[in-house]
């Protein structure tokens, strides 16, 4: 599905309002002056405080599951920001979807 490409700077959140940092390996290519974030980029989440009874299962990580077929930065597929994906706990279990609450425009991909 095409989408305007996602970015280091962008504001994204996870289900319970976690915010959600990238650290992009791509210093080659920018939009709105941030780096792309591509598929092999590695999504951390701070501030989730998700809990399951009594026990904590804060969303931790961003599982990136379907990135651009068409679009690719140093040989790996970009991230739109449309581009399906899972926070998930530190046991790796799916909490829900990421939301992207702002984003760069200007620049789409497939």
């Amino acid at each position: 599905m095409p989408g305007p490409l996602y970015h280091v700077n962008a504001t994204t959140l996870c289900p319970h309002g976690g915010q959600a940092t990238v650290v992009s390996s791509n210093t080659r290519v920018m939009v709105s002056g941030m780096p792309v974030v591509t598929a092999s980029d590695v999504a951390t989440i701070a501030g989730c405080a998700f809990t399951v009874g009594n026990k904590p299962q804060p969303c931790v990580t961003i599982q990136w599951l379907v990135p651009a077929t068409r679009v690719m930065v140093n040989g790996q597929p970009v991230i739109l920001q449309t581009t399906p994906a899972l926070c998930k706990s530190a046991e790796q279990i799916p909490q829900g979807p990421r939301t992207v609450v702002t984003n760069q425009t200007r620049v789409t991909g497939i």
